[in-house]
């Protein structure tokens, strides 16, 4: 998988990734997202990237704190994914 995660022209290997997660689940609706979001951090980590994960819903498996390396309950709004790209500086985003 190494090999796919490359960025610029250098080819630097990825070693920081934000996701934004699901967000708002309600019950019966999205919760293919909340799988999806679920298998990419799994997937992420596996690699060894460190994850950090922007989700306001605490009810979704991504939240789970063994999903992520950091995981910011806050609204999936540009305001806050601006505050944690500035905190965090990931190198990629998902």
């Amino acid at each position: 998988m190494q090999e796919f995660l490359s960025v610029g022209r250098a080819n630097a290997p990825i070693k920081k990734v934000l996701v934004l997660g699901s967000g708002a689940l309600k019950i019966g609706e999205a919760g293919e997202f909340d799988f999806s979001g679920s298998q990419a951090l799994k997937a992420l980590r596996e690699a060894g990237i460190e994850t950090i994960l922007v989700n306001p819903n605490i009810a979704t498996i991504q939240t789970d704190t063994s999903m992520a390396s950091k995981i910011y309950l806050l609204p999936i709004e540009p305001e806050s994914v601006e505050h944690v790209i500035k905190k965090s500086a990931p190198i990629a985003f998902s």
